[in-house]
């Protein structure tokens, strides 16, 4: 059984509409339809809203042999934890994105104005030319509070620059220099933010925060 397969039978199991399911996840009907169709799979923080809403582990939506063992995972799984469905539905109304500068790109051109969206800041990001950073190759959907890392600037202060409820547009690229710290980088429409860090996200630097 593929991905498109086990959000279809989750989604029709739940009696939703691939309309209502849309609105739950706050990405349009259109998206869904691709995602069943096998077209495309939902970026890792949808995973995340998908495996609560469902009740079911993240590489069951990825990938998994048996639909029974899938809706009727228990609380004896080895590697599971008890699901809560109440904490489930906190957590979703908390960490729900706010996705109106992404939407009306899709609600307004539909996916190629996204795609287009995404192509303009992926050059703009390659267009830095930062020493160390590898091209960008594309760019994913990002929760604020994942990515809104502290930054101590020169004079002392530390500030954040993200909104931990807003959603961006973003990626992790290891340096090309070796070692084990990463470039990150953070977009939407008004800003580009390019950083490094350590395992975990330790000892953020901010590299460039520049306006568009």
């Amino acid at each position: 059984m593929e991905t498109k397969d086990v959000i279809y039978e989750l989604r029709n199991k739940a009696g939703l509409s691939q309309d209502e399911l849309a609105e739950k996840l706050f990405v349009t009907r259109q998206a869904v339809s691709r995602w069943e169709t096998g077209e495309t799979i939902p970026n890792v923080e949808t995973l995340k809203m998908l495996s609560m809403l469902f009740d079911v582990s993240i590489n069951s939506l990825l990938c998994f042999p048996c639909m029974d063992d899938i809706v009727d995972r228990t609380k004896e799984d080895e590697n599971e934890e008890a699901f809560d469905l109440d904490l489930a539905r906190k957590y979703i109304e908390e960490m729900r994105p706010k996705w109106e500068y992404l939407r009306t790109y899709e609600n307004i051109g539909g996916s190629s104005m996204m795609d287009c969206f995404k192509a303009q800041l992926i050059k703009e990001f390659n267009e830095l030319n930062i020493g160390g950073m590898p091209k960008v190759e594309s760019l994913n959907s990002l929760v604020g509070s994942y990515v809104n890392l502290e930054y101590r600037l020169p004079n002392g202060d530390v500030v954040k620059f993200l909104d931990d409820n807003a959603t961006y547009l973003g990626n992790q690229l290891e340096c090309e220099f070796g070692g084990d710290r990463c470039f990150g980088i953070v977009g939407n429409m008004e800003f580009l933010l390019v950083c490094t860090y350590g395992v975990d996200g330790a000892d953020p630097e901010l590299v460039i925060y520049k306006k568009r």
